[in-house]
């Protein structure tokens, strides 16, 4: 009884110490926030005020906040490593801002400040090719770092000038892909999971790390052939920029050639070794700004006299004289763009998850708006429930029978669910290094009896009105009608997705699947075995759905609503504590718990039937 006594006493204080913890978090957010807006008025810098550029003014871009898909000017996140608000950086305030510098006459040039960006490959191409456009407009870049990762220097490239601090660091070694595996830890816990993919579904690894514990040759023929074609084209892309060939840049890559600084400048990767202050005079000597001209009152650092302005505040700045600009603002028409990003999930989701109730009614809400000519579905997604992928395929195909235009534009990922829902489109648009296809299905259905009867001591004993009415309780494995109903569910799935690529891309079922399978692609070769129309980006597959529908003049109207954001932080906040603490306990890095937090949803919340892809790809 003492002990009975002393455990609940341990859990009430425990429980007493988790509300005290969340309070004081929530406290300290609440304090941050209204700092944060009376430090925003105070300066002028809210939603609703307009950034005042200078003429010779430099467009400073610093890519070290997260880049999403579409940013919410209103959006706020929270860091509980400093418990200080966080924001995001969105892909399409970048784009646009880019476009909009390049005709802004106040701008002179732009300063890359790049050390690491993480982002996608192919979130990182139509950056690069924003700046090369931008460059296009005969105005000047010059880029500059204390050390370049990958990322940052496929960006940097792209400018007129590369510097680098002297003693700083230059990492140009290749791509490399790392998947975890779960076999070995499911066996010593005693859990077993009962996999289901099809007989044609070889290439479909999102299951191997629970049958495997290394990659098999069919995922590894075709990580290979991904990571190939990605630094293929980063390198042509580089070479191009720096008159390197590709059998150059393979050769500094292979031989670990840039050791030191100097070797950079050797090779021909960069231009110089400068320390920031004589970066900051170049850029003073370009834009002809000098101290004197300076509109900061107090003497203090040169760089405080160049005329600098930020992404995030140019974003509020008006360019004058954009006849066309106004003249598409007063237009009727309108073109929908609706934001599909994330893991597809039954239910409402979120901005960061695709819901197929909350994306159904997006696209629906699109059909059945008279303003609204066509239709644009940005697809970044990997996949997930089979079902809700349905569900969303559904209204797009509405969207068709309405005679309204239906266009795909495909960023970092639309493999597997992301496809699914793509299939139908009148065109599809990709990047050359998206990540697609997938064209697969699969079924984990986990059974924990050994772990919770050997591990802790728990059993089960059960009771039902039929023999299968336990199927999916897993604390019981399948029996052999149990996995053959499964294994006949998912090949139905399969050959249902096929027939509907197949219908969707003129094609027949069987081409359909020797190119499926499971089997990713880059855009580049998608668009070679038939699964998407062009290469592009999303202004592209905008454009190609105007012209579709006839418009000249048009407005873009983007979908979904966001959620409110102190409302999706509520929500997560749970999630976002228990990532922070596991990292302070283990040392594991957030991208390896949240993985794990991924692969639990996986088996034991989300949908059994799945047509997702298994890894997220990016730089670092």
């Amino acid at each position: 009884m003492g002990n009975f006594f002393k455990q609940v006493l341990a859990s009430f204080l425990g429980s007493g110490v988790a509300f005290l913890v969340t309070g004081l978090i929530l406290i300290f957010m609440f304090v941050a926030i209204v700092t944060t807006s009376i430090s925003a008025a105070m300066d002028g810098d809210t939603e609703a005020s307009e950034t005042k550029v200078k003429d010779h003014s430099i467009l400073i871009m610093e890519l070290d906040e997260p880049i999403v898909e579409r940013a919410n000017d209103k959006d706020f996140q929270f860091d509980f490593n400093t418990f200080e608000p966080i924001t995001n950086l969105g892909l399409n305030h970048i784009l646009k801002d880019l476009d909009k510098a390049s005709k802004d006459d106040r701008i002179e040039g732009i300063f890359l400040d790049l050390t690491s960006v993480a982002a996608s490959p192919s979130t990182m191409e139509e950056i690069r090719q924003a700046l090369m456009d931008f460059k296009s407009s005969e105005k000047w870049i010059v880029a500059y770092a204390e050390s370049y990762s990958l990322g940052s220097y496929y960006l940097a490239s792209t400018a007129d000038e590369v510097y680098m601090y002297p003693e700083g660091s230059f990492d140009f070694r290749g791509l490399g892909a790392e998947l975890m595996f779960f076999k070995n830890m499911l066996e010593d816990l005693e859990i077993e999971v009962d996999i289901v993919r099809g007989p044609n579904n070889k290439y479909k690894s999102a299951v191997e790390p629970f049958m495997y514990d290394k990659m098999s040759d069919a995922n590894r023929e075709q990580m290979q052939v991904l990571l190939d074609d990605i630094w293929d084209e980063m390198c042509k892309e580089i070479g191009a920029s720096r008159n390197l060939t590709v059998e150059q840049l393979n050769l500094i890559a292979d031989s670990i050639e840039i050791r030191v600084a100097e070797d950079a400048v050797r090779t021909g990767m960069i231009d110089g070794l400068k320390y920031r202050d004589e970066v900051v005079d170049l850029l003073e000597a370009k834009t002809g700004i000098t101290p004197s001209d300076s509109d900061n009152e107090e003497e203090g650092e040169k760089e405080d006299d160049l005329r600098l302005v930020n992404l995030k505040k140019y974003h509020r700045a008006k360019v004058k004289n954009e006849d066309e600009v106004a003249k598409s603002d007063r237009s009727k028409d309108r073109v929908a763009v609706v934001y599909a990003v994330g893991e597809i999930r039954s239910g409402e989701g979120d901005d960061m998850t695709i819901g197929s109730d909350r994306i159904a009614r997006a696209l629906r809400e699109a059909r059945e708006d008279d303003k609204v000519k066509a239709v644009v579905l940005r697809v970044n997604s990997p996949g997930g429930s089979a079902l809700a992928s349905d569900v969303i395929w559904r209204e797009t195909e509405l969207i068709k029978a309405a005679g309204k235009p239906f266009v795909v534009s495909m960023g970092d990922l639309a493999a597997s669910g992301g496809y699914y829902i793509s299939a139908g489109a009148d065109k599809i648009f990709a990047n050359e290094n998206t990540i697609t296809g997938s064209i697969g299905v699969f079924g984990l259905i986990p059974n924990a009896e050994g772990f919770f009867n050997n591990k802790l001591g728990i059993t089960f004993d059960r009771v039902g009105t039929n023999e299968h009415a336990g199927m999916m309780a897993m604390t019981k494995p399948l029996d052999d009608a149990e996995m053959a109903s499964l294994n006949e569910s998912v090949e139905h799935i399969y050959d249902r997705f096929t027939q509907l690529v197949a219908d969707g891309r003129g094609m027949t079922q069987a081409d359909v699947d020797a190119i499926g399978q499971g089997r990713v692609w880059t855009g580049t070769r998608a668009l070679e075995v038939g699964l998407v129309d062009e290469l592009g980006d999303l202004s592209d597959a905008i454009a190609e759905a105007a012209s579709l529908a006839g418009l000249e003049d048009y407005r873009e109207k983007e979908l979904p609503t966001f959620i409110d954001p102190f409302e999706e932080l509520m929500k997560e906040l749970t999630g976002e504590v228990k990532v922070h603490m596991m990292m302070e306990a283990t040392g594991v890095p957030a991208r390896y718990i949240q993985q794990v937090e991924q692969v639990k949803y996986l088996i034991t919340e989300g949908d059994k039937i799945q047509a997702r892809m298994p890894y997220y790809v990016h730089f670092e």
